[in-house]
């Protein structure tokens, strides 16, 4: 068997560079205005998606909003389907050991 030659490990150029090696690179200044930036276009993003709810709002008010009925419903039925299966978990509770024979 020949002996195989030691590799060395060479820095191959990245296509990519990830944020925080990026952000090691730029100095403290450079790295606080990219985080300035970032939270500018962030705010004004909101803000504009705001001012969009708000003026679709104005523009139509009734947007279909859940009228009391509704919730009176759906606190019944999820009421009743608690009750219902407490009431199963408390009879299986209660009749265990008489239930294990079937």
């Amino acid at each position: 068997m020949k002996p195989i030659a030691a590799r060395t490990r060479r820095a191959a150029p990245c296509a990519t560079t990830h944020a925080h090696t990026a952000a090691r690179a730029l100095g403290p200044d450079r790295r606080r205005a990219r985080v300035l930036t970032r939270a500018n276009g962030a705010a004004t993003r909101l803000t504009t998606r705001v001012q969009d709810g708000l003026e679709e709002a104005v523009r139509r008010p009734d947007r279909g909003d859940i009228s009391t009925t509704t919730v009176i419903i759906w606190v019944a039925a999820v009421t009743g389907a608690v009750l219902i299966a407490g009431t199963i978990a408390v009879v299986i509770a209660k009749y265990n050991g008489k239930l294990a024979g079937l």
